[in-house]
């Protein structure tokens, strides 16, 4: 009997500091969409989460880092806005790549646990 290859798992990088910070693929994912929109708002509605929950993610990262990540201006009758600063792309930058470590040099052996899962 011929065995299916199983997919590959899908990596959910989870880095935990003690000061304290969780950084995880939704502020990661966060983060590039405020990139992209330019809105804490809008990012946080396109991942299907709150504006006061997005803004706490916010808050915690800019906390965390010895700079801030993403700098925001007050709404008003210019609008508002949200930019990630140099340090929060810095920030994605080493995130993102390490995922990509993961998946490249952990390829082998994550393709060794597929290979062990039931059908």
């Amino acid at each position: 009997m011929s065995r299916k290859p199983s997919p590959m798992p899908r990596i959910k990088l989870r880095l935990e500091y003690p000061n304290p910070l969780v950084l995880g693929p939704g502020k990661a994912d966060l983060l590039d969409g405020i990139d992209r929109l330019g809105s804490i708002s809008a990012a946080g509605r396109e991942m299907g989460m709150s504006y006061k929950r997005a803004w706490s993610l916010v808050e915690e990262m800019n906390a965390a880092f010895a700079q801030p990540v993403v700098d925001s201006s007050r709404g008003g009758s210019g609008g508002g806005g949200a930019v990630v600063t140099q340090a929060g792309r810095k920030v994605l930058a080493h995130y993102r790549a390490l995922e990509a470590l993961l998946r490249n040099r952990g390829a082998e052996d994550l393709a060794a646990l597929a290979a062990m899962l039931r059908d």
